[in-house]
């Protein structure tokens, strides 16, 4: 009698299937349509959705209503991945998956990206519906025991009696979702992906690239680590003597705004990064491995010397996986100099896992936001003079050699959901404020405060008996969509600045890219022999053994 179940379950069944990839059309960038899509694709799709309805269909015996969880679950990505396009630049990847809970975590980081109306309706119409597919919707086991979320419907007798008729069902439902898995890996492992979101989404779907993502985060990243450029760099010849402190400024969504804007802001803005610069032994623009967020991005790049291209799908987040394992880094190389090598961010410690893959990437210490409960704010975060003063004290507090690297929170945004003044319109800007520019005023407005913070860790660096280096670099340019829009968009590179207290001398502009900075950071230093390699081994795609998934031209 169970077997008469499965006729009409091919209906609901099929219907969602052709709902799937029509949900899939509403993604930017577009997929093409299925038809033109690899068979291995067309698999996993169909055996992930094979997957999803059985689980639903087990949990929940109502074959409509678990079609539509699941294209409800589908369609949220969906809305998610066009956010993140609209302000990044990328759509949804497999990594990001671990974002909703840290939307949940810190809702003002990524609630204003997605909408405060849209996800209010999100959850009002799931709730909804919820309601309203339980109600309507029979259960196809009804009366045959135990239901999980409806058993009030059921007579008292049978609500816990192990005798009924129940596990033919669960066992048809175990064999179906066990035929989705076997599909959806069979034609995963004959999926190719080139690691470029937008390609392989284009081209496989969003099922068939987030499974395919999912699979190549499961690699081994020996080779990663064994071709790192810090697991082979060479000390000089003679150590300076005595080996000066290096404080790394890690500024959230700096860049020479002036550069985009000459006609629009003022030039004292950045008064102390000017300075810095006529002195400096060298700066420039910086290409940096991330467009508006994703901050460990870059300051893995930094870190570790990995160039994108180089670290496969863990590129798109190097924390969640690769760094937790251990990385050699710049951090682990000054410390096997004697270094006490320590890390300041005034933010939750627990946010990207940094309280993990810190000390995992060589920091001896890592001071998170639990130092700054007290100290005062700028807008909703620690602001960058606050925490310039508690940098300059761990430099008091120090006999050296001293590491710190330093990662700023004050500019980090939502910016729109911030308000400016016409004091701060005249602080930042030349003239009156263009329409659609509030994200600017409120932007230059945190970037004076960074140019500050700037300055007074350089009093604080030239007061000290022992050498010292500073090297400042932007992670990312801001999220500014209204201003963008209005005055067009920035090519994306940041700005940074090496100094150092015995040096006095302008250096030439000399662009670089983050990968290769804190490299030429040491070596300006004279902590890292300058012919240290930019990479000790074969790059990781061509190191024999490598088991990566095969790729295609992109």
């Amino acid at each position: 009698m169970i077997d008469a179940f499965w006729i009409p379950l091919l209906p609901p069944y099929l219907i969602g299937l052709a709902l799937s990839w029509a949900i899939e059309t509403l993604l930017t960038p577009r997929p093409v349509a299925p038809w033109r899509r690899p068979a291995a694709a067309i698999g996993v799709h169909v055996g992930v959705w094979t997957l999803a309805f059985a689980l639903e269909l087990a949990l929940f015996r109502r074959p409509y209503f678990g079609v539509f969880n699941v294209l409800a679950v589908q369609l949220l990505i969906v809305l998610v991945s066009n956010a993140k396009y609209r302000a990044l630049r990328e759509p949804f990847v497999y990594p990001d998956f671990e974002y909703f809970t840290d939307a949940i975590r810190h809702p003002r980081l990524y609630l204003p990206f997605f909408g405060v109306t849209r996800a209010l309706a999100a959850g009002g119409g799931y709730g909804a519906a919820l309601w309203a597919g339980l109600a309507l919707e029979d259960s196809v086991t009804a009366g045959a025991g135990v239901w999980l979320v409806s058993f009030a419907e059921l007579p008292q007798e049978h609500m816990f009696d192990p005798t009924a008729p129940m596990v033919p069902f669960f066992v048809h439902a175990l064999g179906l979702a066990m035929a989705g898995i076997a599909l959806a890996a069979f034609a995963g492992m004959r999926n190719a992906v080139c690691l470029d979101a937008s390609v392989d989404l284009r081209r496989l779907g969003l099922v068939a690239a987030l499974w395919s993502y999912g699979l190549c985060e499961r690699q081994t990243a020996d080779d990663l680590r064994a071709s790192a450029p810090f697991s082979g760099a060479r000390l000089p010849e003679v150590l300076p003597d005595p080996m000066p402190d290096l404080v790394a400024i890690q500024s959230e969504s700096f860049f020479d705004a002036r550069r985009a804007y000459s006609n629009l802001l003022r030039a004292d803005i950045l008064a102390n990064f000017d300075l810095l610069k006529s002195e400096a032994v060298a700066h420039g623009q910086l290409k940096v491995a991330a467009w508006g967020a994703n901050t460990v991005r870059t300051e893995f790049a930094f870190l570790a010397g990995m160039e994108q291209g180089d670290l496969g799908i863990h590129k798109y987040n190097p924390y969640r996986r690769l760094a937790k394992r251990g990385f050699p880094t710049i951090a682990s190389y000054l410390k096997s100099l004697g270094y006490h090598t320590v890390c300041v961010h005034p933010y939750h410690r627990g946010f990207y896992g940094r309280n993990e893959v810190l000390p995992a990437l060589g920091f001896d210490e890592f001071i998170g936001g639990e130092a700054f409960a007290a100290l005062p704010k700028d807008g909703p975060y620690v602001g960058d003079r606050a925490l310039a003063d508690f940098v300059n004290g761990i430099l008091r507090g120090s006999e050296g050699p001293l590491y710190v690297h330093v990662i700023t929170m004050e500019n980090h945004g939502p910016l729109h959901w911030e308000t400016v003044s016409e004091t701060d319109v005249g602080d930042v800007l030349t003239g009156g404020m263009p329409k659609e520019c509030e994200e600017l005023v409120s932007y230059a407005r945190h970037l004076r405060n960074a140019d500050a913070m700037f300055g007074m860790v350089r009093d604080a660096l030239i007061k000290r008996r022992r050498p010292a280096s500073l090297c400042i670099f932007g992670d990312h340019v801001p999220i500014m969509p209204n201003v963008y829009r209005a005055l067009g968009e920035l090519e994306g590179t940041t700005d940074y600045v090496l100094w150092q207290t015995a040096v006095r001398a302008g250096a030439p502009v000399q662009p670089e890219q983050v990968s290769a900075l804190s490299r030429l950071w040491l070596r300006t230093s004279g902590l890292l022999n300058v012919r240290t390699t930019e990479k000790n081994q074969a790059r990781p795609s061509e190191a024999p053994g490598n088991p990566r998934m095969s790729c295609v031209e992109c």
